[in-house]
């Protein structure tokens, strides 16, 4: 079975935050279990790169847009790769394929676009159009950027979305087009219920020339909101390659909630001007926040992934951003939530599982472990969660599973058996133990893949291979030691 699974493209006038990183980890999850499945998987992330602001910051530091763009675009690239993200594709909308394909589209939307005059007020900023309600709210100035909305009269181009609300709303209403969580559902549904409008598709070349031109017409360039949504199907070769053919729609979409209109209505809409299936399901996560506080650079709180990734791991960063922030809500980020984490959840429960069973195999049996059967555990309520995008839900499952074997071991008291001489017995417990371990890799394995192979590497041969330093090893020797040690009634070492 294929399966097609996309992040959105972030826009690249500012580094990469936090809220790009979950974006980015939740849909390498939902990657990673595709191909545990032995799905043949697509995954696909990439940079919106077209635009009055890039042209704005590039001019800012006295660089070309292009040149501009390689150098924030490669930030994005590197971020993934520091994440361990399983992308197989990496779409920038500056490729000259996007940009023919983009070309292609238009082409064939054109039965549902047509030119009017636009008169409405533009935040370069945003990229964006606002309503005179916002701009009277907000008493003339942007929040976001601190800076006068500018009211533009212009000739433009507009696509008939109003043509497709009702399809649209079906398409959610009877759930052929998923969109999850449900709380964003009935927010789209109520946009849908008051009515879509055409929207402005193009700009003229004379303001904004740092665009993919419209065709047939050297004055304007596609709206750069309208041709970077392009990219879930340019990057699948539409309309001809075999890529496309297979794959499209989409699986799952992942998208932050600052873009759910674009995505649950406007994208559906030129899909269906194009004569293709919606996408499956649109998940749509929520913000992360630092200290309770939104993030920003003049506040002072902005916080770089790479710098938690280098001080713990990018395990570390998955397993906070997975389970301590909410799949269906906002969430937030301090560096003490995250130690205690750490300290708490991967070390002391999850490390000393790891160390306490592989020290006592080691200890009392020569590092052999003998027969490891699969433990019976039920995993129906992981593997829903799962389906619903819910990674905080599958992870606290794990946990369970965790939790539940360090009670195991603390019950059964291995060094006490050790001493009775019961070797059968004292074989019988701690392969147990190795085989839930195993178990508790495999449903890691998608959140946290380097622990996962680690943990494999212990126990999975039938004999124990000891772990270079430890599981959660801290980069920075500034702070504790990464694994604890055994607790009181469990000093294998005392009580061999």
């Amino acid at each position: 079975m294929n399966y097609f699974v996309t992040t959105s493209i972030p826009y690249v006038n500012g580094d990469p935050h936090l809220g790009h990183a979950m974006e980015l980890v939740m849909a390498d999850v939902i990657a990673r279990c595709a191909r545990q499945q032995n799905k043949s998987v697509i995954f696909s992330t990439g940079t919106d790169e077209h635009g009055g602001k890039m042209a704005e910051k590039a001019q800012e530091l006295n660089l070309t847009e292009k040149a501009f763009t390689d150098q924030m675009s490669q930030k994005f690239r590197d971020l993934a790769k520091d994440l361990n993200i399983s992308n197989d594709r990496f779409i920038r909308t500056t490729d000259a394929g996007h940009e023919q394909r983009a070309q292609i589209i238009w082409k064939n939307l054109e039965k549902d676009i047509f030119k009017s005059t636009y008169t409405g007020w533009y935040c370069t900023g945003d990229e964006a159009f606002f309503t005179e309600a916002t701009v009277k709210e907000n008493k003339g100035i942007c929040p976001n950027h601190n800076r006068a909305y500018e009211q533009v009269k212009e000739e433009n181009y507009f696509f008939k979305l109003t043509k497709y609300t009702d399809q649209i709303k079906n398409a959610i209403d009877s759930g052929a087009f998923r969109i999850i969580p449900a709380t964003r559902k009935h927010e789209i549904q109520q946009i849908l219920k008051d009515g879509l409008e055409d929207i402005s598709i193009s700009r003229p070349k004379g303001k904004i020339s740092w665009g993919i031109p419209v065709p047939g017409d050297d004055t304007q360039v596609m709206y750069v909101w309208f041709e970077a949504l392009m990219n879930y199907i340019t990057v699948l070769g539409y309309p001809e390659h075999e890529d496309f053919q297979k794959f499209w729609p989409a699986n799952v979409q992942v998208v932050g909630k600052d873009i759910t209109r674009f995505h649950a209505a406007i994208w559906p809409g030129m899909l269906l001007g194009l004569g293709l299936p919606l996408p499956r399901v649109l998940y749509i996560h929520g913000f992360i926040n630092i200290d309770g506080k939104k993030m920003s650079k003049s506040l002072g709180n902005y916080i770089s992934p790479t710098e938690i990734i280098e001080k713990y791991s990018a395990d570390v960063l998955r397993y906070y951003l997975l389970r301590h922030v909410s799949s269906y809500g906002d969430g937030d980020f301090s560096w003490k939530k995250l130690n205690e984490a750490y300290n708490n959840e991967l070390a002391n429960e999850l490390g000393n599982a790891v160390q306490r069973t592989a020290s006592m195999v080691t200890q009392y049996q020569n590092g052999i472990i003998g027969n490891i059967l699969p433990p019976e555990h039920d995993i129906a309520q992981y593997n829903e969660a799962l389906e619903s995008c819910h990674f905080d839900r599958a992870l606290d499952e794990i946990w369970e599973q965790v939790r539940g074997l360090n009670q195991y071991i603390d019950e059964q008291k291995p060094w006490a058996i050790n001493k009775t001489g019961d070797k059968e017995h004292l074989q019988e417990i701690l392969a147990y133990q190795a085989s839930c371990l195993l178990e508790i890799a495999e449903l890691l394995n998608p959140f946290m893949p380097e622990t996962a192979l680690k943990i494999c590497h212990v126990f999975e041969e039938g004999v124990v291979h000891p772990i270079e330093n430890t599981l959660f090893p801290r980069k920075d020797s500034s702070d504790t030691q990464s694994i604890a040690v055994p607790r009181q009634n469990d000093q294998i070492l005392n009580n061999g």
